[in-house]
């Protein structure tokens, strides 16, 4: 699989099957996150596997907790859809995947990051991301929880103050990988075409994109 294919056949993956991911298969999928780019080099990326069924349990728990929160926010037909939905396989999955960010690696001043202190959390979503991909390519689903309590899920995991949650992952062979995005397929919401997002030199000047692209 090229990087192409895993971009467009990347998906966020809510059902498992109970087959287990090998070390060998998860090291090279951290290995692909772990040579991401970072600003400065800094690295600021930390991986916690978790597969305790109780800590599962625990971070389930922080999930149901909050579904039931951020609910609240739909009526109607669209809170219907939004109860329909599958949001995670925490138990499902073979293993879940906390990403955190260590605020302080690379003291107390990096190349790069006078200005946009948060360079640190972007260079850990690039990691994100290429374990993503590498986890495509591999055949591995990833569905990434972000309706958690992120303080209660850092104390789960005894997570020192200074590092941010930035991620909770779930990954293991999926039941299938869908044609389309769930959230395109029922509906929610639609792929926006890349010429409403792409400018040239200025907000107000569209960027025509290419015949055929």
């Amino acid at each position: 699989m090229n990087v192409y294919d895993a971009i467009y056949q990347r998906r966020d993956v809510r059902e498992f099957r109970p087959d287990a991911v090998s070390d060998s298969v998860l090291a090279r999928i951290l290995n692909a996150a772990h040579h991401a780019g970072s600003v400065g080099f800094m690295q600021p990326w930390n991986f916690i596997i978790v597969r305790s069924r109780r800590v599962r349990e625990q971070v389930y728990d922080s999930f149901l907790a909050e579904n039931r929160r951020a609910a609240e926010h739909y009526r109607g037909e669209r809170r219907e859809l939004y109860d329909a939905l599958k949001l995670e396989g925490i138990l499902e999955s073979p293993l879940n995947l906390a990403v955190a960010c260590d605020r302080r690696r690379g003291g107390p001043h990096v190349l790069g990051r006078n200005t946009i202190l948060d360079t640190d959390l972007y260079s850990t979503c690039c990691a994100i991301q290429n374990l993503w991909l590498a986890a495509r390519a591999e055949g591995i689903g990833v569905g990434w929880v972000s309706i958690l309590d992120p303080e209660r899920v850092k104390a789960i995991l005894n997570l020192p103050p200074e590092m941010l949650l930035v991620a909770y992952l779930c990954l293991g062979y999926p039941v299938r990988f869908e044609e389309r995005p769930l959230l395109e397929s029922v509906g929610w919401e639609q792929r926006r075409p890349l010429a409403e997002v792409v400018f040239e030199d200025a907000w107000d000047r569209p960027w025509q994109v290419p015949a055929g692209e």
